[in-house]
């Protein structure tokens, strides 16, 4: 029931103390820097699919993947409202890394 409420209304809260690095026009951060971050990712575009990808067997990677493209969104980029020229974020040496819904 719980799953099924964020994936539709609820949203997921991943928290994380992780290496993120970006790509952007100017250039790349190569050497990331550690981070701890909360942050809500919204339904259905990242908590639904993260619920899909596990199932469907994705690999640690792939999830990665999809945390790092909702913490571009909602983060980095505010919603739009900033860093619009980010291209990419990547998730590298994470250190802990907890999912609520």
């Amino acid at each position: 029931r719980r799953r099924r409420q964020a994936a539709a209304t609820g949203g997921i809260t991943v928290e994380t103390r992780a290496r993120f690095g970006y790509t952007a026009p100017v250039g790349t951060t190569d050497d990331g820097r550690f981070r701890r971050l909360t942050v809500h990712l919204p339904p259905p575009d990242y908590a639904q699919r993260l619920f899909e990808a596990r199932d469907a067997g994705a690999s640690d990677q792939e999830m990665r993947g999809i945390i790092a493209d909702g913490f571009k969104d909602v983060y980095f980029q505010d919603g739009g409202l900033r860093a619009m020229g980010l291209s990419d974020v990547a998730i590298n040496d994470i250190d802990y890394l907890d999912l609520d819904y």
